[in-house]
């Protein structure tokens, strides 16, 4: 059982039907929408992440994929 603030047992991919736990974190911003400071977060398994990059990226949304634990995730976007 997770505790409000607490980080959860495990992180599961965001790519729709899959309950993998999660490896990646793929941050983007939709430029047209979103201010430069603000980023939205998916999570990946190894099988997706490549999916979930592409499927942003042919959006020419800036995109950077970290691991699920990195604490430097704030870095440039492309």
């Amino acid at each position: 059982m997770s505790m409000l603030g607490a980080e959860p047992e495990r992180y599961a991919c965001s790519r729709a039907g899959c309950s993998a736990t999660a490896a990646w974190r793929i941050l983007w911003r939709n430029p047209k929408i979103h201010a430069e400071d603000r980023m939205k977060t998916w999570l990946a398994c190894d099988e997706h992440v490549d999916y979930l990059r592409q499927f942003l990226g042919a959006r020419d949304f800036p995109v950077r994929v970290v691991g699920v634990h990195d604490e430097d995730a704030r870095l440039e976007v492309r």
